[in-house]
């Protein structure tokens, strides 16, 4: 038995083996972000490209990011391995078997097109790798999956526009549309009327990176002008309180990254999440870009777990905020939530 403010290595091992074995869903996740160092030069060498490491522990080391930006250049250079249909495919499969090994049952996956197709790659080589991916891991793992297009902000609302546009022919493969990339200088007001038309047949949601500039007015604006169902981060919600019973009141998710906050941030925020539980927000865990930050599920769900000193029982409700908050069908959530309470009776919590 634990003193209070303690916990002991067997406490730790038994949280440990409950978050291994709980089912997920993971709704905050970049498939580009998942691109292993090994995968990198396997894709490098297949297509006859050049990389600026000798080894994967090269690559590893170069990982050193302080903030937003410097992650970025790093992850927008992995991208240029990305070539083929082929390449898609194996990436996503990648992530798929990774994430079913972690008891993830359900996953939503951005992707960037435009990072692709300002490198001439056609929007349908990335989507229908993505797709073939996505059809294989429901027959083959059980792991059940959407796609969520997102603009890049650091590019102009007409090239957003347009990636809108290349959407339509597979309308049907895409849930929801987001907004990611470089946050200074762009707003979520700048791409206002593009997420309106997306609208009329998408979910929304917007990234609201972690102590970016203006991050407390972009959430509002992503909230009340553009219409959200989900912020994607947005721990500095909690610095106005107005807008955190906003969040509250309207039902909005909120995708929180704990391992790539430390690199971001150098911290992982966890103690803040545990905050927005405790406000009745409905936040979730998730690995953001997790061959980039190190971390998948089971080590994010850890790492806030262990350092915002969380409880079971707050566990289990970041995940059941997960299910609830995810764009999957009604029959689906009732489904997941009831496989998720099952698992966590069983554990007598």
């Amino acid at each position: 038995m634990s003193t209070p403010g303690t916990v002991t290595v067997a406490e730790l091992m038994e949280m440990g083996e409950f978050i291994e074995g709980m089912p997920k869903a993971e709704l905050h996740m970049h498939i580009e972000g998942a691109l292993e160092p090994e995968q990198k030069f396997d894709l490098a060498a297949r297509n006859g490209l050049s990389l600026p490491y000798k080894s994967v522990q090269d690559v590893i080391a170069s990982y050193d990011f302080n903030d937003l930006s410097s992650f970025l250049a790093a992850r927008y250079e992995g991208d240029t391995v990305l070539v083929t249909e082929r390449d898609f495919y194996e990436l996503s499969m990648a992530y798929f078997e990774k994430a079913s090994e972690e008891n993830v049952i359900y996953a939503e996956i951005f992707f960037d097109p435009q990072a692709h197709t300002s490198r001439g790659i056609e929007f349908s080589t990335v989507i229908e790798g993505l797709h073939r991916a996505q059809d294989d891991a429901a027959s083959q793992l059980g792991i059940e999956s959407q796609l969520i297009m997102c603009f890049l902000r650091d590019m102009s609302a007409e090239s957003a526009a347009e990636a809108l546009k290349q959407a339509e022919p597979y309308r049907d493969w895409i849930v929801g549309v987001g907004l990611d990339s470089d946050e200074k200088g762009n707003p979520p007001v700048k791409f206002k009327e593009v997420f309106a038309a997306a609208k009329q047949d998408y979910r929304l949601t917007i990234h609201c990176d972690v102590d970016q500039e203006n991050s407390v007015d972009h959430i509002w604006q992503a909230i009340d002008e553009i219409g959200v169902e989900r912020i994607d981060h947005g721990i500095n919600s909690l610095e106005d309180d107005a807008l955190v019973n906003a969040i509250v009141d309207r039902g909005i998710g909120l995708t929180v990254c704990p391992v790539s906050n430390v690199f971001v941030v150098q911290d992982s925020r966890s103690v803040e999440l545990k905050k927005m539980l405790n406000r009745g927000m409905r936040v979730t865990v998730n690995t953001d870009d997790p061959a980039y930050f190190l971390g998948y599920m089971n080590e994010n769900l850890k790492v806030a777990q262990h350092e915002g000193s969380l409880t079971t029982k707050e566990v289990a409700q970041l995940m059941r905020n997960a299910f609830t908050t995810s764009w999957a069908s009604e029959e689906a959530k009732t489904r997941y939530l009831l496989q998720l309470d099952e698992y966590v009776a069983a554990a007598g919590v």
